[in-house]
């Protein structure tokens, strides 16, 4: 596994969230009250963006009733046909034993961490002639 630096904290405030692609995969990153959490922008049903889902809670009641709503802002519902995912897990409320959504490790590093490394940066070699900047890719 390797790891990317993908924002600043302060670019996803707790409630928020921020798609990004690593490595070719679209990762919707959720900030809980702090907390991270990086889940596949791919829902395992028929592809909807996750990203766009809303974000919802449980109703939970012990006797008939009494509802309560609780876990708010956890439950990322996709847009297209409303499969409900607990965003720390990527566990699916409709059908926990068989689906799910990919769950990424998220952490918050220190800039001094992060500028130390070990990251390598992708180098493009860059050549001028005349007037124009050639990029070779």
């Amino acid at each position: 596994m390797s790891r990317h630096v993908i924002a600043r904290v302060a670019e996803i405030p707790p409630g928020a969230r921020k798609l990004v692609t690593v490595r070719g995969r679209p990762i919707a990153v959720f900030n809980l009250g702090g907390e991270f959490f990086g889940l596949l922008n791919r829902c395992p049903h028929e592809g909807g963006p996750m990203c766009e889902g809303v974000l919802t809670g449980l109703i939970e009641a012990d006797t008939p009733g009494a509802y309560r709503f609780t876990r708010q802002g956890e439950v990322l519902r996709c847009p297209w046909h409303g499969w409900e995912f607990d965003i720390r897990t990527g566990q699916s409320w409709c059908d926990p034993a068989h689906v799910g959504l990919r769950a990424y490790k998220v952490e918050v590093a220190p800039g001094a961490a992060v500028a130390k490394g070990p990251y390598v940066a992708e180098t493009i070699p860059v050549t001028l002639e005349d007037d124009y900047v050639v990029v070779e890719v």
